[in-house]
């Protein structure tokens, strides 16, 4: 069988990382003393930050690194299937809204960081991956996914 490339839904299938994100809006607000209402998208979110903030993202780094153990923990049977599945030769990469310092923070905690050989928007894992990539948008999907390799 050919290699197939799977664009996973970071937050759905692997990390969800928007109970962190709003944890740290909410310390950044208070910490900064400015009301910071951004977009539900982050990636319009981020525009916003910056405008109010300026160079929020090692805030965000820092918040997320010593809060993540909080978070997130491994999922044995989604790291098995990750496993399993780059074994067979998948090419595995994670898409997200959310900025990369958490997104790579969450991969690292859920221990899915070496399986993911790319990390983005939707459109950059697609342009990564190419145009026949199975989009996995829910943890039931990837075990579908996995079914085709018969593990």
């Amino acid at each position: 069988m050919a290699a197939r490339a799977l664009a996973l839904d970071l937050d759905a299938v692997l990390a969800d990382t928007r109970p962190l994100w709003e944890a740290w809006l909410e310390d950044a607000t208070r910490r900064a003393r400015v009301e910071l209402e951004v977009p539900e998208d982050r990636v319009a979110a981020a525009a916003v930050l910056d405008e109010r903030l300026g160079d929020w993202r090692p805030m965000l780094q820092r918040f997320a690194a010593d809060r993540a153990p909080v978070f997130f923990r491994p999922r044995g049977d989604t790291n098995a299937l990750l496993r399993r599945l780059q074994e067979a030769g998948a090419r595995l990469a994670a898409f997200t809204d959310a900025p990369r310092e958490l997104a790579e923070i969450a991969l690292a905690h859920v221990g899915a960081a070496r399986r993911i050989e790319t990390l983005g928007t939707l459109a950059e894992v697609l342009a990564a991956l190419g145009d026949d990539a199975v989009v996995v948008r829910g943890r039931d999907e990837l075990a579908r996914a996995a079914a085709v390799y018969h593990l």
